[in-house]
C-alpha cells in the first residue's frame, strides 16, 4: 500500500482534480488504517499495553471512511464516462466507455458491501452497527469478495 501511495503521490496523471483529491484522500485513509489495525491486533495479542476496542473503532473507521471516498471516486468516474459516451462517435472508444464505467459500477457494488459490513462492526448506537444476522455479514463479505476476484481475473474489462 506504502509503494502505491508513494508511487500515486497527488495523482498528477488524473485529468479530473475531483478524482486526484479523492484518490489521494483514499490513499491517506488507506496509510492510516494499517496501522491501526496492526496496534489493535497487538494489543488483543498482549504484545503491547492498551485497550485494543479503541483501535479497532478507529481503524473500522478509518475502514468505512476508505471506502465511502472510493464510492465518491467511483461515482465521480461514472458521471464522467456517461458525459464522455454520450460524446463518443467511434465503436471501438464506445466500448471502452461502457467496460471502464462496468468496472466503476462493479467496483461500487464492492465498496457498498463492505461499507455495510464496517458499519456493522462500529459500537452499537452507530447507524445498523451490531444489527446484521451472520448470515447477512457472510453474504456481503462473500459478495465483495466474488466482485473483487471477477475484477483481478477480468483484467480491468470487467
Amino acid at each position: 500500500m506504502l509503494a502505491y501511495s508513494r508511487q500515486y503521490g497527488l495523482g498528477p496523471k488524473e485529468e479530473d482534480p475531483a478524482v486526484r483529491w479523492l484518490s489521494v484522500a483514499n490513499n491517506v485513509a488507506d496509510q492510516l488504517y494499517y496501522p491501526c489495525e496492526h496496534l489493535a491486533w497487538a494489543a488483543d495479542a498482549k504484545v503491547i499495553r492498551g485497550d485494543s476496542g479503541k483501535w479497532w473503532v478507529l481503524s473500522t473507521l478509518l475502514w468505512a471512511t476508505s471506502l465511502l471516498l472510493g464510492i465518491a471516486r467511483s461515482l465521480r468516474i461514472l458521471c464522467r464516462l456517461r458525459r464522455r459516451r454520450q460524446k463518443q462517435a467511434s465503436k471501438d472508444s464506445l466500448q471502452r466507455v461502457r467496460a471502464r464505467a462496468r468496472a466503476e459500477a462493479l467496483t461500487v457494488a464492492g465498496n457498498l458491501a463492505d461499507l455495510c459490513n464496517a458499519v456493522h462492526w462500529l459500537p452499537a448506537g452507530v447507524l445498523w452497527a451490531g444489527r446484521f444476522p451472520p448470515w447477512l455479514v457472510g453474504l456481503l463479505g462473500t459478495t465483495s469478495s466474488l466482485i473483487g476476484v471477477y475484477q483481478t481475473y477480468a483484467g480491468g474489462a470487467a
